[in-house]
């Protein structure tokens, strides 16, 4: 039972650095978007992975464990990216969505990867539910990112991506 606590531990932590860089992710993005609607949903969505680690954080102290209190060295790295890509692009929306969208895909990896864990039942309808609404966020923003494409960057018909 101890190892299944320990292991549960772990995933969550692990949960909890994947929400704290989305958090830390958007947050830096809606500082340099320039559409009022995506920078408010950027900060909606940085709120978001802040009440989902806080809720993660919670359940790790009540089963006797430390919570992860920051994001991943590589979500660090990703934000820096997310810095000099928009550096180079003039801060384009576009861009942001662009390195937004690429975060969410490791959002959705890391979420699917915890359910496929064994997970106490109640701590499974935790993680679902963030997912879910992780799933959707990431809808949104590959949405926004299609729709944010200056017609020299859209790919020409028949060619996939």
């Amino acid at each position: 039972m101890a190892n299944d606590n320990e292991a549960t531990r772990s995933t969550l932590n692990d949960l909890i650095e994947t929400c704290k860089d989305g958090e830390e992710g958007f947050r830096s993005g809606a500082e340099k978007l320039k559409q009022r609607e995506v920078h408010l949903l950027f900060l909606e969505l940085s709120q978001q992975r802040s009440r989902f680690a806080g809720e993660l954080q919670a359940e790790v102290t009540n089963m006797g464990g430390e919570p992860a209190k920051s994001g991943t060295t590589a979500g660090a790295i990703h934000r820096g990216w997310i810095g000099l890509k928009s550096a180079v692009t003039g801060d384009s929306d576009h861009a942001i969505l662009e390195e937004a969208e690429r975060g969410e895909d490791a959002a959705v990896k890391n979420y699917r990867e915890a359910l496929g864990k064994k997970l106490p039942d109640y701590i499974q309808e935790i993680v679902l539910r963030q997912f879910r609404e992780i799933e959707q966020a990431h809808r949104t923003v590959r949405e926004l990112r299609d729709t944010s494409r200056e017609p020299s960057t859209r790919p020409m018909a028949g060619r996939s991506k």
